[in-house]
């Protein structure tokens, strides 16, 4: 079940919000539900609950999933330009490396913290807060041989 503020704030509670409200606020750096306070408390670090509306943010797992939509559009950014220039001029490899490997890094770098606030967003305001029961493990199985 999407989280929701049992505050008076004025928050709009996630599952209400536009999605795309709550993704520019998490691009933002902001709380996704109320926009008032911080998603991070680091670069990548989030907070255990925002300041301003109670959100539980630190619950929502992002995993890898900021880092592969980041490569997705730093290529989808870069990779033209590439190709054109080797097509129209054809530089030797060492000037690409020089060039465009510390762009892709700096592009990278750049775009990781946005891009999760706007993964976290999206994934509070589909409901993925990391609530769900989790599945029993069961116990290891004893064989015959085993004391």
């Amino acid at each position: 079940m999407p989280w929701s503020s049992e505050r008076d704030a004025p928050a709009v509670p996630a599952a209400d919000m536009p999605i795309a409200q709550a993704m520019l606020r998490g691009a933002r750096g902001r709380c996704p539900c109320c926009g008032q306070g911080r998603l991070f408390r680091g670069y990548l670090r989030v907070v255990e609950a925002c300041d301003a509306c109670g959100a539980p943010l630190g619950r929502v797992r992002a995993d890898d999933a900021p880092p592969y939509f980041t490569i997705f559009i730093a290529g989808h950014v870069l990779l033209p330009p590439v190709f054109w220039i080797e097509k129209a001029w054809q530089p030797p490899m060492w000037l690409h490396m020089a060039v465009w490997l510390p762009l892709f890094t700096v592009l990278s770098i750049l775009l990781l913290r946005p891009v999760k606030g706007a993964t976290l967003a999206w994934m509070l305001r589909l409901g993925v807060t990391g609530d769900a029961p989790s599945a029993a493990v069961a116990p290891p199985r004893r064989g015959p041989g085993d004391a």
